[in-house]
């Protein structure tokens, strides 16, 4: 079974960091496609970052562009985001996905969704 355990979100102040992680479980890294999203309430389901092995690019979303990195440890099967600089804005509900084929670049992942879906972080931004 393919499982996704997103963890690390929680309280913080405006201008504080967070690191979130996503520990994959039942495939390896590797021609795959990852993904952070999030959603807050009575919002849309936003794409935060995504990386994707068919093109080898990372897509930040607009919003996050020079505060959050993704990033991944292949060896710990290990996908992460870190969170700088958070904002109220930032606050939402964090999801880890993944697809185990990237057939997709990783712009379309973030606006499209992936396949395989782990239970979400909150990360609460206080200002």
């Amino acid at each position: 079974d393919v499982q996704l355990q997103a963890s690390g979100g929680g309280l913080v102040h405006t201008g504080g960091s967070l690191t979130l992680s996503c520990a994959a479980s039942g495939f390896a890294f590797g021609d795959r496609a990852i993904g952070w999203f999030r959603q807050a309430p009575g919002k849309e389901r936003e794409g935060v970052s995504c990386i994707s092995d068919l093109d080898g690019r990372v897509y930040y979303a607009d919003s996050v562009k020079g505060r959050f990195a993704i990033y991944t440890d292949n060896a710990k099967n290990t996908a992460y985001l870190q969170l700088n600089s958070l904002k109220p804005e930032d606050t939402a509900v964090y999801y880890c996905a993944a697809n185990l084929v990237a057939y997709y670049g990783a712009d379309w992942y973030c606006r499209n969704g992936m396949d395989y879906w782990g239970k979400g972080t909150q990360v609460t931004v206080s200002s």
